[in-house]
């Protein structure tokens, strides 16, 4: 993946993104479901999409409890079946994009999100739901997901692939296609229109930063960096 075409998006809205998509004629495609929105406000991201998918598990959960569960639970479930054999391959930068069925857990938390981000991922985007709310927002890794939910995975859901196409809010998402996010939610942009999305996008993002500026200087605002 290209340093270069990130760069080209730098400082753009997924609102400046929508527009650009809609220069090149494509006014149906991009846009991620808007119940994927971020679990706090100010998280922002932008960069290369690396692609996961869990599915619904129809694995037994063993009618045990106590200290076997935590043994069927720690030693089981999350070294063989709910496992992350592609995290060694993320490079700085990358936006984790998971579909996942939900199944009313939080497949996104506190320790893997945090695992994610130090291993190289920019954020974190889900289909399905985010636990640990608290921890995640106190952390600051950007995540975005459909769902806040309580529940762990173990008997729910599990993991199958990664490094391929997935579908997350309506829209497929590629490996290294261009994923941006913020208070607007989420848009995905197809690699192979990347430069021309970006092209029109940064048109857009400057005409809205000088009349915007000239309309704070009107209103006695002070200057941020949205019109600058």
């Amino acid at each position: 993946m290209s340093n270069e075409i990130v760069k080209l998006f730098e400082g753009l809205r997924v609102a400046d993104v929508r527009d650009g998509l809609d220069w090149i004629g494509m006014p149906n495609k991009g846009s991620v479901d808007r119940s994927i929105m971020p679990i706090a406000e100010g998280m922002r991201f932008c960069g290369p999409a690396f692609t996961v998918r869990s599915r619904i598990t129809q694995k037994q959960v063993p009618m045990v409890t106590g200290d076997e569960y935590t043994e069927w639970a720690r030693n089981y479930w999350y070294k063989e079946v709910q496992i992350q054999p592609w995290d060694a391959e993320l490079s700085p930068g990358d936006i984790v994009v998971l579909e996942s069925p939900d199944a009313g857990c939080g497949e996104i938390g506190s320790y893997n999100s945090l695992d994610m981000h130090v291993k190289g991922a920019a954020a974190v985007v889900t289909s399905g739901g985010a636990r640990d709310h608290d921890e995640c927002v106190a952390q600051g890794v950007p995540i975005f997901a459909a769902y806040r939910n309580q529940a762990m995975t173990q008997g729910r859901v599990e993991y199958e692939t990664y490094g391929i196409p997935v579908s997350i809010g309506g829209v497929q998402i590629k490996p290294g296609d261009i994923v941006v996010g913020d208070g607007d939610g989420v848009i995905a942009v197809p690699l192979e229109v990347a430069e021309e999305v970006a092209r029109w996008a940064r048109q857009e993002n400057e005409n809205d930063k000088k009349g915007r500026r000239a309309l704070y200087e009107k209103a006695g605002l002070p200057l941020d960096d949205s019109v600058r």
